[in-house]
């Protein structure tokens, strides 16, 4: 599939994807892990430059969860090195393609290496108008929670907040992602169908695409292929299709 096949009128402005499958894809190679999150790597990059030529605003990729710090030691520090060296070598890069990096997570768990390549990539991006990419990095959904209601809480304990001002919309405030608008389309790949403790607040309207395909081999044309289905959905939020789509 090529970028004429989408209608650039109708595409979700943020897409956001768990990038799953690099570990099993290896196995089927008779490789260590390790192999196969340096070959994702690869689809990452081809990602996020389609998504930025078709015209996504926002992309936000699940690297790194809170639940992965549990893996074997060796994998979690090849991943950090990894990390480190991918950010290092892409930074420009997408500096040039006018991407702009944010990250979303508890970055305090990182190491303190990790934070500060991080910090110099979204520096080095900041004024950057293109694709904007956003880096789920020790990163879970119950976290992001139960951090925006202990924010919440104090705010009411110190006074300053009255319980029936808690609305939708200050709630998402205290979210990592207040400045980003809610995903439109959640891409998982590798055939698991389960979310995974990933942007669970604001995923409620998404439209869920699951791929059997594991990630090392998901890059432009599988892509643009969940971008297509996505199209031929209707979005309708609690209302009938009449609604929607009235007759004239």
């Amino acid at each position: 599939m090529q970028p004429e096949a989408i209608d650039k009128k109708s595409l979700p402005k943020h897409v956001a994807i768990i990038m799953d499958g690099n570990g099993r894809w290896a196995k089927e190679r008779g490789e260590d892990r390790i192999y196969g999150h340096h070959e994702g790597v690869k689809s990452v990059r081809e990602v996020v430059n389609v998504a930025g030529e078709i015209g996504v605003e926002y992309l936000t990729l699940y690297a790194f969860s809170t639940e992965n710090w549990n893996r074997p030691k060796e994998e979690v520090d090849a991943l950090m090195e990894l990390l480190v060296s991918t950010i290092r070598k892409e930074a420009d890069e997408l500096n040039k393609k006018n991407v702009r990096m944010h990250v979303i997570g508890d970055m305090d768990a990182l190491p303190v290496i990790c934070r500060k390549e991080m910090q110099e990539a979204i520096e080095m991006t900041s004024t950057n108008t293109g694709l904007n990419l956003i880096l789920a990095l020790s990163y879970s959904a119950k976290w992001e929670i139960i951090t925006a209601v202990q924010q919440i809480a104090q705010k009411v304990k110190d006074g300053a907040l009255n319980p029936e001002q808690i609305t939708d919309e200050l709630f998402h405030q205290h979210l990592c992602t207040h400045q980003f608008p809610d995903p439109e389309l959640m891409i998982r790949t590798s055939g698991e169908t389960r979310i995974s403790n990933f942007l669970l607040y604001q995923l409620a309207y998404s439209e869920l695409y699951f791929t059997a395909t594991h990630w090392p081999d998901f890059r432009k044309e599988q892509f643009l292929q969940a971008i297509h289905d996505y199209q031929h959905r209707e979005r309708r939020f609690g209302l009938t299709s009449e609604q929607i789509q009235p007759s004239k």
